[in-house]
């Protein structure tokens, strides 16, 4: 791998926790909002998987690209998304990103460079690899970040778009939320390989696997790898082993795992690890920390009540939009 990430500053460290904390109260505001009746559809929280997007994002410059995932709400606030428009996309507003006919799992936000969100499961992986030639043949030293998660690892479009961005030298990132479990299926029993890294050696590239929960180890290997494609070194591939507390989505009754596991999953929370380590170097205090937590809980009621107040699309709009 390549250079080392610099340290990460004291306000560096407060932002990260910001957007931990708003990731986290953003996602327990769906949930709540989809009990009531409110949000229609389906939706998937990344609950328990903060230190992931964070992590990853912050290695990263303002104007690189992301792919995201149909558990996406994490990577779009980490990457900056508007969380007005967020709120009111799932609330099916006019004032969403999507003018209300994407939803939970198609946000999108060409502005921060989020190529978007897909609810096809490894649909944003081809996408991201096009997105890295398209860089290349231009001539840039950015770089794409694909988020994908383990059970898109055994998609034919995963190995595939792999093997293309290896042989082309493209510089993309290929990010592999690993939280055990595609749907009900754990990846003890999808596949032969001990971990999903391993099968970087197979396309000739590096395969690195991390403590998806440690937001530091996160950031680390992202920024090397980054650092490794903006040299024309080609991809990487990472698997970030982390854990959803919640269920696939909001239909799932979680029959498949313990409530002994979820809670054992729970004592390595990535908020929680990062507060200990804030703390124990003074960079905040516990007053400091409460603030924070409820700056993001007053943030993500602003944007409901935003949402709420927005108009409803016009029927008359409703093939806006539809080019076939």
């Amino acid at each position: 791998m390549s250079e080392q990430a610099p340290e990460l500053s004291a306000e560096q460290l407060r932002s990260i926790l910001a957007t931990m904390y708003r990731i986290r109260v953003f996602e327990e505001k769906v949930d709540e909002l989809f009990m009531r009746g409110e949000v229609h559809g389906t939706t998937h929280l990344s609950i328990g998987e903060e230190g992931t997007a964070t992590g990853a994002l912050v290695a990263l410059r303002e104007d690189d690209y992301i792919t995201s995932t149909h558990r996406g709400h994490g990577h779009c606030i980490a990457k900056g998304a508007d969380l007005d428009l967020m709120v009111a996309e799932l609330l099916g507003k006019e004032t969403g990103y999507c003018r209300g006919r994407g939803g939970s799992m198609h946000i999108a936000d060409v502005k921060t460079g989020n190529v978007g969100a897909n609810g096809v499961v490894g649909g944003g992986i081809p996408v991201a690899t096009g997105v890295g030639l398209s860089i290349k043949l231009q001539k840039s030293d950015g770089i794409c970040l694909c988020f994908f998660g383990d059970g898109a690892a055994n998609e034919g479009t995963f190995h595939e778009s792999i093997n293309m961005a290896a042989i082309w030298d493209l510089p993309v990132i290929y990010l592999c939320e690993n939280n055990q479990y595609g749907m009900s299926m754990s990846t003890k029993r999808s596949m032969r390989n001990e971990t999903i890294a391993q099968r970087a050696t197979a396309y000739g590239i590096p395969g690195v696997r991390v403590d998806g929960n440690d937001v530091f180890a996160v950031y680390d290997a992202v920024y090397s790898a980054a650092q490794r494609a903006r040299a024309g070194e080609g991809p990487t591939l990472i698997e970030s082993l982390t854990y959803r507390y919640k269920g696939h989505s909001k239909s799932d009754q979680n029959r498949y795992r313990t409530r002994d596991e979820i809670r054992e999953w729970q004592k390595r929370d990535p908020i929680q690890r990062l507060i200990g380590i804030l703390l124990e170097r003074s960079i905040m205090n516990e007053q400091e920390i409460k603030q924070s937590e409820q700056e993001a809980i007053q943030a993500i009621e602003d944007s409901y009540q935003f949402a709420i107040n927005s108009p409803n699309p016009d029927p008359a709009t409703l093939l806006e939009g539809v080019y076939a």
